[in-house]
């Protein structure tokens, strides 16, 4: 169950993720993130070049080449390692060539320097092997490397650190700090710039120099640009010695003098024009002075000083060496007449011909040779090479294809074939010989464009197909393909353009424009095409198609009154008719005092002037009773149903009690609520004393009536004294006010201390009376216990025997009780 739930869940996200990639379609033209990248590039590229351009006042125009660097090895795909063809990412090792600046895999060259040192030292191809430091060349510009300068460590580009951390706010490969390499060529100053790809730029500091010629006053110029002309004459004197140059103030030597003059040629026989620059020149005859010896002219052509004695004078030698004859120059030297004895062309044999004039013979001399394999030999012209038709089986230096040369002497040559092999660019094949190892990489490289082709990139063949189109900053050229002129502004792009997204804008029927987006190219899905042949075949995604939709409904508010003209609600243009608005109606029925209560709904006018208030036929009628307030104190209801204007009185009689609870009396209605306070008191009184208890504790005397019993009690009471032996009658309302009291007097109070006296006397002698109680009761409780020591005392002085039926009886008597029990 959980697999399944969560395989439904990575569906839904798949789902999801197509189908807003399908709505969005990739606009160019709403990469934010692509922006903020550009954004955040270019305060890293500032902050790299803050150093340099703070020496040139802010000119930046000689850290373009260094700036396309940069650019290069923050771009996608534009930093390709040529040997793996794929891109350099910011945390893989990688190792930066001296000669072309090309990055590559610190892996990839290690293997490239590997292998080529291996093919150039390969015993099959030198005999010198281990015995000479051979170099490896760098793959794109062949610059050279010794066998120690083969990477082993993974260094940023100015070689100060190992293995640089990734930091995103510097350059990919950069270890932050300033550059200090010595500028190229060297000016005994050294790199500004932070750490960065590619070459460094000119140098920027100011140094104090003089032009080419020395003649003008020295000035303060950039060192990279302090080499100058001032632009006047040269005025050295020239090689030919005769003329002064010309030319501007310029470096290096003089050029030629470019002046014509009339000079002689070494020999001094002809005269013609040339340049000052080559006054030596030989003319094409021959010298034809006579030697020394009065016989011979000198044969040599246009030639300066004396012509040398003749090539016949002296001792000369016969045609075979071996003799040796002193003769005039006129006469030829005769042969000796001995066997010539010369080395053949073979090496071997001699010529056995007599001393001869001219070349000797061929071998003719029949030899056993052996043929250039070994394998085989015959005899035969010792001129004559002899070649066996075996062919040579062995493996040439490409280890692939065999020498197939007739009979080979076992130094094959290299295989002439052509290596053919698809390079890592999958579009070119190799065009080199047969060789081992991997190929060279493709030196071609390949435009990438934009869609429009305004803007291009060149990256090495074969990663066209996986590098990211370059971004173009042109506006999208394409006519829109909906009803509008023109679309939205946006970038180039591959693909369908964006969804319109201007207004629509077309008349709808009820005459308003359309406001919503463009929708003349909606994504519908389309459902029902496919008809799945079973439960087991898996549902297919739905196919979105881009179609025409109809302009929704007219959404434009429009004022509309309700049916009952309660009120007036703006109401969308395509549904804009009278309503109900769902409140009770409330106009005034006939009866002017209930409303119509039902729901809101058209009431027709009967006459047009007639208030918009007032009830019509179509309204309720009123069925209720009346309900109109009856005077206070009345509680019965009007007898007429629901009428306009005031009620008639009410005759009814009303049965109620008195005030004191005790009599029923009946009264009219209208008499009660028509009286007032006086009146009504009269009339609810029963006229009797009034039951209720003062709270003295008598009855009150005054008649009937309402609230509570008046407190001035005016009956008769006795009042005593606190001994209760004096008396006397007062008003009661004047005790409970404390108004009146009785005092004891003297004799009161010679009665009060006699009592008091006699209650003491009482107390006395019941407390004396007491005490020989508890003495009594002490002195019969000793005698008690007196007596009954003596008796314990006599038990234990006098012992009786007991009897065998006192010692036995239990014994007896149990048994004979349990065999009864059991028989009954």
């Amino acid at each position: 169950l959980s697999s399944l739930k969560k395989f439904d869940e990575i569906k839904k996200a798949n789902q999801a993720a197509a189908k807003k990639l399908v709505e969005d379609q990739l606009s160019s033209s709403s990469e934010d993130d692509d922006e903020d990248a550009e954004v955040k590039q270019g305060k890293i590229l500032d902050k790299t070049f803050t150093i340099y351009t703070s020496q040139t006042d802010g000119d930046a125009s000689e850290l373009e080449r260094t700036r396309q660097y940069m650019n290069d090895a923050f771009q996608s795909g534009a930093m390709t390692c040529l040997i793996c063809i794929a891109s350099v990412k910011r945390n893989q090792a990688v190792w930066s060539c001296c000669g072309c600046f090309c990055i590559f895999h610190l892996v990839c060259i290690q293997k490239w320097a590997k292998d080529s040192l291996f093919l150039v030292s390969s015993p099959l191809t030198d005999d010198d092997f281990g015995k000479k430091d051979y170099p490896w060349p760098c793959p794109k510009c062949r610059f050279e490397y010794k066998r120690s300068e083969t990477p082993s460590r993974y260094y940023c580009y100015c070689g100060k650190v190992e293995n640089p951390t990734v930091d995103p706010w510097l350059v990919p490969h950069s270890c932050g700090q300033i550059c200090e390499r010595e500028f190229k060529p060297s000016c005994g100053h050294k790199c500004l710039l932070l750490c960065h790809p590619g070459p460094c730029p000119p140098c920027p500091k100011m140094v104090t120099t003089t032009c080419h010629c020395k003649k003008a006053k020295p000035v303060a110029r950039r060192c990279s640009a302090k080499a100058w002309s001032c632009r006047l004459p040269c005025g050295r004197t020239l090689l030919c010695g005769q003329h002064a140059c010309e030319n501007p103030c310029h470096a290096g030597d003089c050029q030629p003098c470019p002046r014509v003059s009339r000079q002689r040629c070494i020999c001094g026989k002809q005269t013609a024009e040339r340049l000052c620059a080559s006054p030596q020149w030989q003319c094409d005859q021959v010298c034809g002075k006579c030697l020394p010896c009065g016989n011979h002219t000198c044969e040599q052509v246009c030639h300066a000083g004396p012509c040398g004695d003749c090539p016949r004078s002296g001792k000369r030698s016969c045609p075979c060496g071996k003799t040796k004859f002193t003769l005039p120059c006129t006469e030829d030297v005769p042969t000796c007449g001995d066997s010539c004895d010369k080395v053949l062309e073979c090496g071997i044999h001699k010529c056995s011909m007599r001393c001869h004039r001219g070349p000797c013979e061929i071998c003719r001399q029949e030899v056993e040779k052996q043929c250039r394999c070994g394998k085989h030999t015959k005899r035969m012209p010792c001129h004559k090479p002899y070649l066996c038709e075996t062919k040579c089986t062995k493996i040439r230096d490409c280890q692939k294809h065999q020498c197939r040369r007739k009979c080979c002497s076992g130094n094959c040559p290299p295989c002439d074939q052509v290596c053919g092999r698809t390079l890592g660019c999958r579009n070119h094949k190799c065009p080199s010989g047969c060789h081992r190892g991997s190929c060279n990489p493709c030196p071609e490289t390949v435009d990438v464009k934009c869609s429009c082709g305004k803007t291009v990139i060149k990256v090495p063949c074969g990663r066209e197909r996986t590098i990211k189109p370059p971004k173009c900053k042109q506006l999208c050229s394409r006519p829109p393909t909906c009803h509008h002129s023109t679309q939205e502004k946006h970038y180039c792009h591959f693909g369908r353009c964006p969804p319109c997204r201007q207004p629509c804008q077309k008349t709808l029927t009820c005459g308003h424009l359309c406001p919503v987006p463009c929708h003349d190219e909606a994504l519908v899905k389309q459902t029902g095409l496919h008809q799945s042949a079973g439960p087991w075949e898996q549902p297919s995604e739905p196919a979105f198609i881009r179609t025409a939709l109809p302009c929704p409904p007219c959404e434009v508010p429009i004022p509309v009154e309700c049916l009952g003209q309660h009120e007036v609600s703006p109401l969308p243009c395509h549904s804009a008719s009278p309503y109900s608005c769902k409140r009770f109606c409330g106009r005034l029925l006939d009866c002017q005092n209930h409303t119509c209560m039902k729901e809101c709904h058209r009431v027709t006018k009967l006459n047009s002037n007639a208030d918009g208030k007032k009830a019509g036929p179509e309204c309720s009628q009123c069925e209720e009773e009346c309900r109109k307030p009856r005077p206070a104190g009345c509680p019965h209801r009007c007898v007429l149903p629901c009428h306009p204007g005031d009620c008639p009185s009410c005759l009814q009689m009303l049965k109620i009690k008195c005030h004191c609870k005790l009599s029923v009396l009946y009264i009219e209605c209208l008499k009660l609520t028509c009286a007032d306070l006086k009146e009504k008191e009269l009339l609810i009184s029963c006229r009797n004393q009034c039951p209720k208890e003062l709270p003295c504790g008598h009855r009150c005397k005054e008649i009937c009536h309402s609230g509570s019993c008046p407190l001035n009690c005016s009956q008769k009471v006795k009042l005593r004294c606190l001994c209760k032996r004096l008396k006397k009658e007062v008003q009661c309302s004047k005790i409970q006010e404390g108004q009146v009291s009785l005092e004891c007097d003297a004799l009161c109070k010679e009665m009060k201390r006699k009592a008091y006296e006699i209650k003491e006397a009482e107390a006395k002698a019941a407390l004396e009376e007491e005490k020989r109680r508890q003495q009594a009761e002490l002195e019969a409780f000793e005698n008690r216990l007196k007596g009954r020591r003596k008796n314990k005392r006599r038990k234990d002085e006098v012992e009786v025997e007991q009897s065998s039926w006192q010692k036995y009886k239990n014994l007896i008597m149990l048994p004979v009780f349990g065999v009864a029990v059991v028989m009954v």
